[in-house]
């Protein structure tokens, strides 16, 4: 008989459901990426943050930049203007370091003030003054880039500009009538200015009947002048003007060295040569010791430097003097006497040490006036340059074509006169009016 027999599963728990957890939980964890997260923050923050700080620090000092650069700019100018008024190096950058210090440029910060400039397009030029403000910023979210602190510099140059030239300067800073045309003189001066150093009420001043024809005029103080003034480029003279400055302040004078001249009076035709002495100048002197006095005759002067100390020089009416590439040096209280009747025909030279200087006398003379006449037709050519004493000035000098610069403590016009000062040709220098100042860089 066919028994059917039951087939039956051994008695075990089902271990699918644990299978599917167990997957499940390998599955999350392979997704997980938490711990990326935090280890990526942990780079990235110190970055994100170091570039925020970078740029706010970087916004400062540009803001920091241009406020420097404004007081690098009036500092400038400041210093420009001292050089314009004759200050030294020193008062130039003490005017310079004021500005820039109440423009805001600190304690710590630096200033560089050269003249001329020391690079650019003006460098070596000396009528530009460079002005450098260097200021240190310390690091501080930015020194996660950067490990040095960062300098913040600003550079402005300008340049003083001459729009006018004199051919008559009075270097008295306080005297009255420094520049005088008296009586019935009649003055003009040809394509030139007039300038007075005095801060006078009166710097520039004409009485009586005196005539002055010039271009413009310029006064550090006022000026008291009649309708005969005649202006031909100013509408009025230029009071409370700057300083014109002494075109040969830095001129070292001559030695008063070598033999003294046996003769120092002549009265006949004569022709004076200077000879080589070895003297510090280079040029062939002749030196008279007791002054020198012509009083008749014709004197011709050979060129040379001409050395004149313990008396005049003085020269007669109808005595004539010629000479040629000739600088006449006064020193130990000489002065300079010319007669109107005298007829005076000399000229500087157009080189070496005294080029543009035909009468020059010592800074530490004090010679009340030197008298610079000379009848019609006579030329002085060059500048007749006394610093520590007075001029006074009268003939047609300069009416042949000459020029002519007249520079002294103090300058009076006591006769006709014609002076033309186109001079740069001749070797002299120039007397700088109507100067203004500019930024270029």
């Amino acid at each position: 008989m066919w028994v059917a027999r039951t087939r039956t599963r051994p008695n075990r728990p089902c271990s699918r459901p644990f299978v599917r957890l167990l997957s499940g939980r390998f599955r999350a964890l392979r997704s997980d990426d938490s711990g990326a997260a935090v280890i990526i923050a942990a780079v990235i923050f110190p970055v994100l943050i170091g570039a925020m700080g970078l740029g706010t620090e970087a916004g400062y000092w540009y803001l920091t930049q241009r406020k420097l650069q404004h007081a690098a700019d009036v500092a400038a100018h400041a210093a420009a203007v001292r050089k314009r008024a004759g200050d030294t190096k020193s008062g130039m950058l003490a005017a310079a370091t004021h500005v820039a210090r109440e423009s805001g440029l600190p304690a710590t910060g630096a200033i560089a003030v050269n003249s001329p400039p020391t690079s650019g397009a003006l460098a070596g030029n000396g009528n530009g003054v460079e002005v450098v403000l260097t200021e240190t910023q310390p690091l501080l979210l930015s020194s996660v880039f950067l490990s040095e602190p960062v300098k913040v510099q600003a550079r402005t140059v300008v340049r003083i500009d001459a729009n006018s030239h004199a051919c008559v300067l009075a270097l008295a800073p306080t005297a009255p009538a420094a520049v005088k045309v008296a009586g019935s003189s009649s003055v003009t001066l040809n394509g030139c200015d007039v300038a007075s150093n005095s801060n006078a009420s009166d710097a520039l001043s004409m009485d009586g009947s005196a005539k002055l024809t010039t271009d413009c005029a310029y006064t550090v103080g006022g000026a008291v002048t009649t309708s005969n003034l005649v202006l031909q480029k100013c509408g009025s003279v230029q009071t409370q003007a700057p300083k014109t400055i002494d075109p040969y302040a830095d001129l070292e004078e001559p030695a008063a060295s070598g033999t003294c001249h046996s003769q120092s009076s002549f009265n006949a035709d004569t022709t004076l040569t200077p000879t080589h002495q070895s003297h510090p100048s280079g040029l062939p002197i002749m030196r008279f010791c007791s002054g020198l006095k012509v009083t008749g005759g014709t004197i011709t002067l050979k060129p040379g430097l001409y050395i004149i100390e313990g008396g005049d020089l003085a020269v007669n009416a109808g005595t004539t003097i010629t000479g040629s590439d000739v600088t006449i040096y006064f020193t130990e209280k000489a002065g300079l006497k010319l007669n109107g009747g005298a007829t005076i025909n000399l000229s500087a030279p157009t080189t070496g040490p005294y080029s543009g200087l035909l009468f020059f006398g010592s800074r530490s003379s004090t010679v009340i006036a030197n008298q610079v006449n000379g009848a019609s037709g006579s030329t002085f050519d060059g500048a007749v340059y006394f610093p520590a004493s007075g001029v006074e000035y009268a003939g047609r000098s300069g009416s042949t074509g000459g020029c002519t610069q007249i520079i002294g403590k103090t300058v009076t016009f006591t006769g006709n006169s014609e002076v033309k000062s186109d001079c740069q040709a001749k070797g002299a220098r120039p007397i700088l009016t109507d100067r203004s100042i500019k930024i270029v860089e």
